[in-house]
């Protein structure tokens, strides 16, 4: 199974968006070289510039960074985090449907 990298998410955002990299750069306001080197993971975005990317992008910070920071220690258990490693993004979907339903109820 391969990693994406961070560059690899914002990419695949961008397109799901069904934006250029021109259109992505003026709405985060930097240039079409700099989207496209966070791109291809040459750079990293400062922390202003990754959460501008979060919201414009309309995704969680923890997808952009699912491979730079391990599952296992985002939720702290190595055995779950292994588990969830293995589902895809619609099983993860799922997962966390499942989730908030058993907090609600529990609340």
């Amino acid at each position: 199974m391969e990693k994406l990298t961070m560059g690899d998410r914002i990419r695949e955002c961008r397109r799901k968006h069904n934006w250029t990299q021109d259109q992505l750069a003026e709405k985060v306001d930097i240039s079409l070289a700099y989207i496209s080197e966070l791109e291809r993971g040459l750079k990293m975005p400062s922390m202003p510039l990754f959460i501008k990317l979060v919201e414009v992008l309309d995704v969680s910070a923890d997808y952009l960074l699912r491979d730079v920071v391990s599952v296992s220690n985002l939720y702290g258990d190595n055995l779950i985090g292994r588990k969830l490693e293995r589902l895809t993004p619609k099983q993860r979907v799922a997962l966390e449907a499942l989730i908030d339903t058993y907090i609600t109820y529990l609340n």
